[in-house]
């Protein structure tokens, strides 16, 4: 598809019997419309399932930074009207909860249920911090220090708690920065312009439609503390965190991720889930 002049693309994969409107999944800045493969089987069950590659990102054009969240939250509007999908439920993952949360503040009537994952409602100080650092270390070839670095930021360390598959998605991580082509090491660099010159989080109003927001339980990017201040501004808001994960949660605990959206999305029962820490009502009408 093409919005505004940018080609970008979508995957689709139709469920015929779904037990709830579609699902659209917003992947965070190093994950394209492939990343949830491995949760397919699980969230198709329930419904059609549509992953995206919006402008900038994956294999969809180049996107200058001067375009940020409003832009690309107005290209999953239209990407929705493409599909003809009136209504569907939303789930952001960290840059994707970004979008997410300006698409649902911005289309409300489009809404279903919001899930927000790894998400807060300003930039880390660390990662805005080394921003400008990585594009010096970029600019010299020193790819091998930014991909430790970007492992360091996104996964919690040693010590703070047991994680699931701490040592595999850290190589998974940076095995795939050192492999990224020209046009990916460009399109991050454009990334991270974005995030310092644009709105990350603004209080704008969001639909009293029913939001989960969520990460691991050892989230040192996006801590659990951030998630519930993002839970305590929205209405009808839960949280909780994942056990035995950390920013990477969806990656980490595949299976129980999967499940937690599912439920969420077909309105089951949340509480006593054996890989979630206790559900927290914090939103501002709950």
């Amino acid at each position: 598809m093409v919005f505004e002049g940018f080609a970008y693309h979508c995957r689709i994969v139709r469920q015929d019997n779904p037990r709830t409107e579609p699902l659209v999944l917003l992947g965070g800045s190093a994950q394209n419309r492939f990343a949830w493969l491995r949760h397919q089987k699980w969230l198709a069950e329930c419904s059609t399932i549509i992953t995206v590659d919006l402008p900038g990102y994956g294999s969809a054009d180049f996107l200058p930074a001067s375009y940020g969240m409003d832009f690309l939250a107005d290209c999953v509007h239209h990407m929705m009207q493409e599909l003809g999908i009136h209504r569907a439920n939303v789930i952001g993952s960290c840059f994707g909860g970004a979008i997410a949360l300006r698409y649902a503040q911005h289309y409300s009537d489009r809404l279903v249920k919001l899930g927000l994952v790894g998400m807060t409602t300003a930039i880390p100080a660390h990662y805005s911090s080394a921003v400008p650092r990585w594009a010096r270390m970029l600019e010299l070839g020193d790819r091998a220090q930014i991909a430790s670095e970007l492992v360091e930021q996104f996964m919690s360390p040693p010590g703070t708690g047991v994680v699931y598959k701490h040592q595999a998605v850290s190589r998974l991580l940076y095995g795939q920065f050192m492999a990224q082509s020209e046009d990916d090491i460009n399109k991050s660099v454009e990334h991270n312009a974005r995030l310092m010159t644009h709105d990350w989080y603004r209080d704008e109003p969001v639909p009293a439609v029913p939001i989960l927001v969520c990460t691991g339980e050892y989230d040192t990017l996006c801590t659990p503390a951030m998630g519930r201040a993002v839970a305590a501004a929205l209405p009808r808001a839960a949280f909780t965190t994942i056990k035995y994960a950390d920013h990477l949660a969806p990656v980490e605990r595949i299976s129980e991720f999967s499940d937690l959206i599912t439920r969420f999305c077909t309105d089951q029962q949340l509480t006593g889930l054996s890989y979630t820490n206790p559900i927290e009502w914090l939103g501002r009408t709950a």
